[in-house]
């Protein structure tokens, strides 16, 4: 039998792309975040960061708390790229905080996050809220012979990095 926290690092690899210690490891880095303080960030408890960091626990259950992982990973993707400055980042991490961090209707969530950032954010998190990543990357491929397009969206916004997601919608957001 295999050792179970690998297995639930493949697991987490399978639902958001990789393990959650390298997600995690990334944002505390960029923000110089300790774990209480990522913790804090997120709405959740410095042992349940554990659990998950340590792939004692496997996913995050709270679309809140996913919606803030994904919301630091965008922001700390813009800041390396130099879309934001350094000055820019302590009322970003108070407004994650603060974030519901829920997908309603769309009306609603372009009302409150209009940056193009949001939007895909919130298209990643609705794709990976109803496929692990393992199944968006199955379905991109069954799709790609027939519908090309369609498996480009799919594999583009449901894994992988944000910044080519970002180029993508970019690229297309005048269709929205």
């Amino acid at each position: 039998m295999s050792d179970p926290v690998e297995a639930n690092r493949e697991a987490q690899r399978a639902a958001y792309g990789e393990p959650l210690n390298e997600t995690f490891d990334r944002i505390r880095q960029a923000f110089g975040l300790n774990q209480a303080g990522l913790a804090a960030i997120l709405g959740i408890s410095a042992p349940m960061l554990s659990q998950l960091n340590s792939a004692h626990r496997v996913k995050i259950g709270n679309p809140a708390v996913l919606s803030r992982v994904h919301q630091l990973t965008e922001l700390a993707d813009q800041l390396a790229s130099g879309q934001i400055g350094a000055d820019d980042v302590p009322d970003r991490l108070e407004q994650i905080k603060n974030s519901k961090g829920t997908i309603g209707r769309t009306t609603q969530l372009m009302a409150d996050q209009a940056s193009d950032a949001a939007v895909v954010a919130g298209i990643r998190n609705l794709l990976r809220a109803v496929a692990s990543g393992a199944e968006l990357r199955d379905a991109a491929d069954q799709l790609s012979a027939n519908y090309p397009r369609i498996a480009e969206v799919l594999s583009t916004y449901g894994t992988g990095p944000s910044h080519p997601a970002m180029e993508h919608f970019t690229k297309h957001k005048d269709l929205f």
